[in-house]
Order: C-alpha cells, then sequence, then structure tokens
C-alpha cells in the first residue's frame, strides 16, 4: 500500500511541475502581447509619424491624456529597438 502512495505522490509532483512550467511559459507569452498591443495602439494613434493614416485628430485629441504610459513605453521601445520577431521567436522555442 505505501509504494502505491509513493507512486501516486510521484505522479502527482511530476503533473504539478508540469503545470507550473506552463503556467510560467504562459504568462510570459501574455506579458509580450500585452506589450505588443499597446505599441500598435500608440501607432495607430499616433500613425502619422510613421506614414500610416491615423484617426481624425479630435479622437487623438481626447485620448491623448489617456496615452501618457503609451507613448513612454513607445520611446522607450524606440531607444531599445530589437527584432520582435526572434524576441517571440525565443519566448516559442522556435530555432
Amino acid at each position: 500500500m505505501t509504494f502505491l502512495k509513493k507512486l501516486f505522490g510521484y505522479i502527482r509532483f511530476f503533473f504539478s511541475a508540469m503545470d507550473q512550467s506552463h503556467r510560467s511559459k504562459v504568462t510570459e507569452v501574455t506579458e509580450f502581447e500585452q506589450k505588443e498591443l499597446e505599441n500598435l495602439f500608440v501607432l495607430l494613434l499616433m500613425g502619422s509619424f510613421t506614414g500610416v493614416p491615423s484617426p481624425p485628430s479630435f479622437v487623438a485629441a481626447e485620448l491623448l491624456p489617456h496615452l501618457e504610459h503609451e507613448i513612454k513605453v513607445l520611446n522607450e521601445r524606440a531607444k531599445n529597438s530589437f527584432d520582435s520577431m526572434a524576441d517571440m521567436a525565443s519566448m516559442l522555442d522556435i530555432d
């Protein structure tokens, strides 16, 4: 009977560790996606800087006070630009 308890404990530990590993990977990918969506949102509103057609100016002007954080993120990403596709591929373990 103790052998079955030990075996059950090992199996439980294995699945618990596997679950934790998957949760951390999903969290990492979700955080990266959130950063990319923030970047995309700012680019859509401030698209005139990159040549993308921008929304009407009154819409952008009304949203501008709420974009302080996103504009800081955009400036920081422009300073420290890197290959986003390579970053995503490394997260998904693509060689």
